[in-house]
């Protein structure tokens, strides 16, 4: 490829591979950006969008053990020629998981910080802070401390923070994935502001585009979309809309998610969306399919996990020591619950970020002590919303096998069943650590599954999972549940909520606002107010037009059955 030094990111010919995983993460990719483009980087897990992100701020090859073929220029810079830290002058990372990004006291030390260490005149440094708050919407916040801070708030400052040096590259790793409605409508505000900032080119990755462009739909998305498919190519790069309208189906079938109207576009051939008369016969028949296998009502059977007068810490007790008389620390996040979980049955903890959603099921599982009350009945098994804080083993076949007994020829029959269930056996003899962050959520999953407890706690399960995967985590959820277990999912994503869960138990005002049915419970404006809760579109016209819940879970399942490969449903839907 010709030179353009003018070009802030070129990749030519750029191929990755790791160790122990015989096919390149990416493979001969070519990719320029011009200063101020804005980009989308789509594909489903496992594609290679993050190993993108890695070879831009240099982390590949210099940090993470990976071979780099092909030559990646970054602000005029050869990657290879230059040190991450050196790097990072020029690049700046907006990550999905906000306190991992913030670390200082103060919200005014974060911004101050990438300044001090670029040697930044003090006298220069508060005009800048606040030039940098005013453009993510959080000038109010200059003087809050970081730990008292929403999750909206913090990936505000995470942003704010990532702009102050005015970087010439700014990369976005998810930044809406662990966020409430709320949450996700502070940081589309702040990226729109951002993204008329001069100069600053822009490469976004991101799963769950319906809640990031909200209001606005695919227009609000970046202008340039660049599709990788499961072997680390490029399948399609051109305008967004474009790509949308040209691709959907492919992206679909790919496991991709997708703005609502370009999803229903595909399926029904009608534009407009959810206005469209094409989209709403589509949904009104897949309702009311005769063969769609929802129960009206689940059978549940005996309580294996109860709660009596239960309050949570969010923190280990401290051993006991003498101290001087003093305040009491602050009141628990929750109390007084109230709970009994019952084998066949799938429940949703919903609620605002910050409520005490993994409180919870940390002290379900038995990781926190109660606060007051108790949690009566087995141990349940947790899969962590962090998955690599449940890993334990050097390969991903030993992961799966951590702590399962019987004979050698079960346990690895136990193992082989779960990697081929969840799409692991390709990297059996892989690191954990090194797989891309859907491929361990994957595998944090199937590691747990492997154990036969009575009761599985899930924190945000699908947490960065592409459309396919989030549908196989469910349909394992719901499988586990079917089979006799207990299972409890916390969610921001009520879509999948409303598809997978019997029950929702919505937290607010420090303890259970509701607890019952999921349709009817989500059906109500006064119990969505105090949970925080926000009904995605599709989900809202369908409990308003369809409203039993049996037919509103055929809609959604016949929606997700277009996903993957075809089968007499997907036809159907075709």
């Amino acid at each position: 490829m010709p030179e353009h030094p003018a070009d802030p990111v070129v990749l030519d010919g750029v191929s990755v591979t790791v160790p122990r995983r015989a096919a390149p993460v990416l493979s001969d990719i070519d990719l320029r950006l011009r200063a101020g483009e804005h980009l989308l980087l789509l594909g489903p897990s496992g594609s290679g969008k993050s190993t993108v992100l890695h070879c831009l701020t240099g982390v590949v090859p210099h940090t993470v053990a990976a071979r780099l073929d092909g030559e990646v220029t970054v602000a005029g810079t050869r990657t290879t020629d230059a040190a991450v830290v050196e790097l990072s002058r020029h690049v700046a990372v907006v990550a999905q998981d906000p306190a991992a990004a913030v670390c200082l006291p103060t919200v005014d030390q974060e911004l101050a910080l990438p300044l001090e260490n670029r040697a930044t005149d003090p006298a220069e440094i508060g005009p800048r802070l606040d030039s940098a708050l005013a453009a993510v919407g959080a000038v109010h916040l200059r003087e809050r401390v970081t730990g008292e801070l929403s999750g909206g708030e913090a990936q505000r400052v995470a942003l704010a923070a990532a702009l102050v040096t005015d970087p010439d590259v700014l990369l976005l790793d998810e930044p809406t994935s662990m966020l409430d409605p709320a949450g996700v409508a502070d940081v589309r505000r702040a990226l729109g502001a951002a993204w008329t900032r001069p100069g600053t080119t822009v490469v976004l990755v991101e799963h769950r585009l319906d809640e990031l462009a909200g209001d606005g739909g695919a227009g609000a998305l970046p202008g340039r979309a660049v599709v990788l498919d499961e072997g680390g190519r490029v399948l399609a790069d051109g305008a967004t809309g474009q790509i949308l309208r040209e691709h959907a189906g492919a992206l679909l079938r790919a496991g991709c998610w997708l703005p609502l109207d370009a999803e229903l576009r595909a399926l029904s051939g009608g534009d407009g969306g959810l206005a469209s008369p094409a989209a709403q016969d589509l949904l009104r028949q897949l309702a009311q399919a005769p063969d769609g296998g929802v129960p009206a009502d689940p059978p549940v059977g005996d309580v294996v996990l109860r709660t009596r007068g239960l309050a949570v810490s969010r923190h280990p007790p401290l051993r006991r020591r003498r101290r001087a008389p003093g305040p009491a620390g602050p009141p628990p996040p929750l109390a007084g619950i109230d709970l009994e979980l019952r084998a066949g049955e799938v429940v949703a903890l919903l609620g605002r970020n910050g409520v005490g959603k993994t409180s919870l099921l940390l002290t379900l599982a038995g990781l926190l002590a109660p606060a007051a009350g108790s949690v009566e009945g087995e141990r349940a098994g947790m899969v962590f919303q962090n998955a690599e804080h449940q890993f334990v083993a050097h390969t991903v076949a030993e992961e799966v096998a951590h702590g399962l007994t019987g004979a050698v020829d079960e346990v690895d029959e136990v193992v082989r069943r779960q990697l081929r269930a969840h799409r692991l056996e390709h990297l059996a003899a892989q690191s954990p650590f090194r797989l891309s962050g859907g491929e361990k959520r994957r595998l944090s999953l199937a590691a747990m599954l492997a154990h036969e407890r009575p009761c599985l706690l899930a924190d945000e399960p699908t947490l960065g999972l592409d459309r396919r995967d989030t549908i196989a985590t469910t349909t394992a959820l719901r499988a586990a549940a079917d089979g006799g277990r207990a299972v409890v999912v916390s969610s921001h994503d009520l879509r999948t909520v409303v598809t997978v869960a019997d029950r929702v138990v919505v937290l607010g005002d420090g303890g259970v606002v509701a607890d019952g049915p999921t349709v009817p419970v989500l059906g109500d404006a006064e119990v969505r107010r105090r949970g925080g809760l926000t009904l995605p579109p599709l989900v809202a016209w369908l409990l308003e037009e369809v409203g039993e819940p049996a037919a509103v879970r055929r809609a959604l399942l016949a929606l997700d059955a277009a996903v993957g490969a075809p089968s007499p449903r997907t036809e159907a839907v075709r």
